[in-house]
C-alpha cells in the first residue's frame, strides 16, 4: 500500500484518543509501514468534529459518518460512538470495503455482536476491537511472564476498575446511563477488566455472586452537549431515570481452575481512573495499577524471608512496546494511557499493511466473547445462581 487514509467516527473523549493515536502511529515501530493520512473526523456535533480535526491535524471534519462511506481517501475508520450505534456503522463500512477498528464494548447486545462478527467474516477488510489496556507495556510484560511459566500455575486473579465520573448525582444524564442492567459500569469499565483477566488467566468458565446495583436513580437532563464523561454544562430541573448499574461486583471461575474476584464502579469518589489487578501463581505473583502505568510489582520466594517482598519493576527496553515505541526507550522515562492507544492503532495499521511486527489487535470474535461474559454476569444477577459462560 502507498498509504493508509484514516478517519475517526466520534469526536468525544475516546474519539480524541484514537485521533491522537493515528497522529502518533507513524512515529513508532520503524519505517516499514506505509504512511498514515489523517483524513477526517466525523461527529453529529459539528463543533466537536471541527475542534478534534484541527487539534490533531486531520484534513476535514464531517457531521455524519455516512459522508465517509464512499470517500475514496478513507481506507480505515475507528468507531468511537455510543455502543448501540456500533453495529450499523461497522456493517456499513465493512460492506464498503473499509477496515474497521471498533471501540469496546463491541456492541450493545450479544445478538448485535454476533451479526457484526458475521459481517466481518463476510468482508475482506481488517476488523478489530479496541481493548487498549492490552497494549500497556506492564500488562503485556506480566502476560509474557505468565506464558513463560514464571508464575507457575495461576491460582487467583483479583481486579478492580474504579472511576468517579458518575459520583456526582447532579452530573448530567447521557446515553451512558440508559439501557438495561449490564450496559453501565460493567460494559464501560468492566469490559476492560474482563479482557485483561482472560488475557492473563484464560477463559472464564462461570460467574457467581454477581451484583449490579444502581446507586443514583436519576440525573438532570442536559441542556447542551458534554464531552465524554465531563460535566460543566447547564442542566434542566427535570431529571431522567438511570436504568443501568453504577457498580458491578462478581466472582469468576476460570476454565483453568483459577478463581477471580472483580469490583467495578463509576461512583468511587476520589478514584478518577484506577484500573488495578493482582495475579497469583504457584511460584510467584504480579500486580499492576494504571495510576503508575510505567511499572508493575513482582514477588517470589527466591530471596531469604528477611529481605524478601514485593519488588517494583520499572518498564524498560526489555519489556513489550518500549524499545521501538518510545522516543527515549529507557527505564524510568515513563509513558501513559495515551501511548496504549498509539500501540493499538499501530497494530491495527500493521494488520492492514500485512506486517507482522506486533501482537495482532483484538478481533470482533474477542469482542463477542467479552460480551458473552458480560451477559453471563447479568444472568447471574437475575437468577441469583451460578451461571456458566458459553465456551
Amino acid at each position: 500500500m502507498d498509504s493508509i487514509g484514516v478517519a475517526v467516527i466520534g469526536a468525544g473523549m475516546a474519539g480524541r484518543s484514537h485521533a491522537f493515536a493515528y497522529r502518533n502511529a507513524q512515529t513508532v515501530f520503524g519505517k516499514e509501514a506505509p504512511p498514515v493520512r489523517l483524513v477526517a473526523i466525523a461527529d453529529l456535533n459539528e463543533e466537536f468534529a471541527q475542534a478534534t480535526a484541527h487539534r490533531y491535524g486531520f484534513e476535514r471534519a464531517e457531521d455524519s459518518w455516512q459522508a465517509l462511506l464512499e470517500a475514496p481517501d478513507v481506507d480505515a475508520v475507528s468507531i468511537v460512538v455510543a455502543n448501540h450505534l456500533h453495529r450499523e456503522i461497522a456493517e456499513a463500512f465493512l460492506a464498503a470495503g473499509k477496515h474497521v477498528l471498533c471501540e469496546k464494548p463491541l456492541a450493545d447486545t450479544v445478538e448485535n455482536a454476533e451479526l457484526m462478527v458475521s459481517a466481518a467474516q463476510a468482508s475482506s477488510a481488517v476488523s478489530a476491537c479496541g481493548f487498549s489496556y492490552r497494549r500497556a507495556p506492564a500488562v503485556a510484560a506480566i502476560a509474557s511472564e505468565i506464558s513463560s511459566g514464571t508464575l507457575g500455575n495461576i491460582l487467583q486473579f483479583d481486579g478492580s476498575y474504579w472511576c468517579d465520573y458518575a459520583s456526582d448525582p447532579d452530573s448530567p444524564h447521557s446515553w451512558r446511563y440508559s439501557g438495561p442492567l449490564g450496559s453501565g459500569a460493567l460494559a464501560d469499565l468492566g469490559s476492560h477488566l474482563i479482557d485483561i483477566a482472560e488475557m492473563l488467566c484464560g477463559p472464564i468458565a462461570a460467574i457467581s455472586g454477581a451484583n449490579l446495583p444502581i446507586t443514583i436513580g436519576s440525573r438532570p437532563r442536559p441542556l447542551g452537549s458534554a464531552l465524554g464523561h465531563a460535566g460543566g454544562i447547564e442542566v434542566s430541573s427535570e431529571r431522567d431515570p438511570v436504568t443501568n448499574e453504577d457498580i458491578a461486583a462478581f466472582t469468576a471461575e476460570f476454565a483453568s481452575g483459577a478463581s477471580g474476584t472483580f469490583s467495578i464502579s463509576r461512583v468511587t469518589r476520589g478514584h478518577a481512573n484506577d484500573l488495578a489487578f493482582s495475579v497469583f501463581g504457584s511460584r510467584s505473583a504480579a500486580r499492576f495499577n494504571v495510576s503508575r502505568p510505567a511499572e508493575f510489582s513482582f514477588v517470589d520466594d527466591t530471596l531469604p524471608a528477611r529481605i524478601n517482598g514485593w519488588r517494583r519493576i520499572v518498564t524498560g527496553g526489555e519489556h513489550p512496546y518500549i524499545a521501538a515505541g518510545q522516543a527515549m526507550p529507557f527505564a524510568g522515562v515513563g509513558h501513559g494511557v495515551q501511548d496504549f492507544f498509539t500501540y493499538q492503532a499501530r497494530a491495527f495499521l500493521d494488520k492492514i499493511a500485512g506486517l507482522d511486527r506486533l501482537p495482532a489487535p483484538a478481533t470482533f470474535d474477542d469482542g463477542l466473547r467479552n460480551l458473552r461474559v458480560q451477559e453471563a454476569i447479568v444472568q447471574a444477577v437475575h437468577s441469583g445462581q451460578r451461571q456458566e459462560v458459553p465456551q
